[in-house]
């Protein structure tokens, strides 16, 4: 297949610039409203349920779900749903256990909830350290889409374009904080939707509108085994494994947590998750699609012969099926995707900094509004520049499968503790400070043990640990760790907090007139 990526794309960087020009003229809207940090961190509290669920689903369907998936699908057939189905199914999680007792409960951070009735200064270092491993790790994948994206279509080197990402990202976020993250979110799940529903109309299309025309079209170029299980993930330990993390994973990400803070109350935290559970699911079912769309239209060999990690199979689709002009519009959208997210991952690290470590432990909630506001901008600078390290360093991996990873710090460092603490009277300062770092911490070293490192990244000939995500072991262990620390460890105060926490849940917080 003859392709203009990797040449300069004069449509392509139009849409670019276009998209870029709204985004800016948002966050110059939002910065003249960010006054406090309220206001950078949740946006005033004043989203509501169907906007939310918007920007979540925004928030949500990352580069690993545009790009990573509808690769891994055209590279590896039917296995490539596994990432879409665990990403979707930790959604009614979210909505039955997490999000009313987040909204409740919190201010800021998911470290609000876990603290509440513990310690503060070893929970929150506990849960800024699995905060930040998580985040970088999800950057990570974000950020080598976004220079493999910006590289094919400007013609520049792979270094250059991460750095403009981070760029463009950290005026977002510096200055129009959560309310301009929000509304660049929202904006890109129209534009994503649009585009994948587009491209999957015009794949359907060539297959007479049949979705079985096109899987029996696949099977008789590559075979059947691309419609049956088995290719991308063979071990059964490593698919359950992995299941596990993608489902638990969703209820820990920070980024995601960070969201019910921005609405009302907790009825209309329920009804984000409500809608963007829709949103993705539908999202998710143009995925496959578009992978086996790839697969048949343009072959596994062409694919990998742009990226060998499938990350470009969508825009290279668009491309042969609608010229410059859709290319250029993908690109614009696979690249407000990935800003978008970025941004929701960096304003949670900035959080993580600023309002756990520096308000909570180091000033001990001592901080006055300027000083947290400019807190909050320095840590997110931080963290806007690891975010183009990591991006250069770890170039060439494929999205989908970093994010997995990321999903598997989340669903063992973040989740059990913030699930305890909720429904666990017994459960203790020591307990959840143990739970997080050893979920966290474990879940860190078996990654690294793992053939992702050691042979995908370090060309080792073997792994120590034989599991490419760590969720099986790590996630257990978790929930283990903080109920046997629990249980020989007293904490008085958590203990009488409970009812306190039980009502608050429940009926939230009554404001006094």
């Amino acid at each position: 297949m003859n392709t203009s990526l990797g040449q300069f794309n004069p449509v392509a960087i139009i849409f670019f610039l276009l998209f870029i020009a709204g985004s800016l003229g948002i966050t110059y809207w939002a910065a003249n409203q960010t006054k406090s940090a309220v206001q950078f961190y949740t946006a005033g509290g004043k989203i509501n349920g169907f906007q939310n669920g918007l920007a979540l689903a925004g928030d949500f369907m990352s580069a690993a779900s545009f790009l990573g998936i509808a690769g891994l699908v055209a590279l590896n057939g039917f296995d490539g749903l596994i990432y879409s189905i665990g990403f979707l199914v930790g959604w009614p999680i979210v909505m039955f256990l997490i999000a009313e007792p987040l909204r409740n409960l919190g201010t800021y951070t998911f470290a609000d909830v876990v603290a509440y009735r513990m310690r503060q200064t070893p929970v929150r270092i506990a849960s800024a350290v699995g905060t930040l491993a998580v985040v970088s790790f999800y950057l990570i994948a974000q950020m080598v889409g976004a220079g493999n994206l910006i590289k094919l279509l400007f013609g520049m080197e792979y270094e250059l374009a991460v750095v403009i990402v981070g760029c463009v990202m950290l005026a977002y976020v510096i200055f129009g904080g959560m309310m301009a993250t929000t509304w660049v979110q929202i904006i890109k799940a129209f534009l994503l939707l649009g585009g994948a529903l587009l491209l999957t109309v015009l794949v359907l299309a060539k297959f007479g509108f049949n979705p079985l025309n096109l899987f029996a079209a696949a099977a008789t170029k590559y075979g059947s085994a691309v419609l049956a299980p088995g290719k991308q993930v063979a071990n059964p330990l490593d698919a359950i494994s992995l299941g596990m993390s993608l489902m638990f994973g969703t209820a820990g990400l920070p980024h995601i947590l960070m969201r019910f803070y921005t609405v009302p109350d907790a009825k209309t935290a329920r009804k984000s998750v409500m809608y963007a559970t829709w949103f993705i699911g539908f999202f998710y079912l143009l995925t496959f699609i578009l992978g086996f769309g790839a697969m048949t239209l343009l072959g596994q060999a062409d694919i990998q012969k742009i990226d060998k990690g499938g990350n470009m199979a969508a825009p290279m689709l668009a491309e042969a099926l609608g010229g410059n002009v859709l290319l250029g519009f993908i690109a614009a959208v696979s690249f407000a995707t990935i800003l978008a997210v970025v941004a929701g991952l960096t304003l949670s690290g900035a959080a993580a900094l600023s309002h756990d470590l520096w308000v909570n432990v180091f000033k001990r909630g001592h901080v006055d509004e300027t000083e947290q506001l400019k807190v909050a901008r320095y840590a997110t600078l931080l963290l806007g520049a690891l975010a183009i390290l990591l991006g250069i360093v770890f170039k060439g991996q494929n999205v989908a499968y970093m994010v997995g990873l990321a999903f598997a710090i989340a669903a063992s460092g973040n989740f059990p503790a913030l699930l305890l603490s909720i429904l666990w009277r017994g459960f203790t300062t020591n307990g959840a400070v143990a739970s997080m770092l050893v979920g966290t911490l474990s879940s860190l070293l078996l990654i690294y043990l793992s053939p992702t490192i050691q042979i995908d990244l370090l060309k080792n000939t073997s792994a120590i640990f034989p599991l490419k995500n760590p969720g099986l072991v790590t996630i257990p262990l978790s929930f283990l760790v903080a109920i046997v620390v629990s249980l020989l460890s007293k904490d008085e105060n958590a203990s009488e907090k409970f009812q306190e926490v039980e009502e608050l849940i429940h009926l939230g917080k009554i404001e006094s007139n």
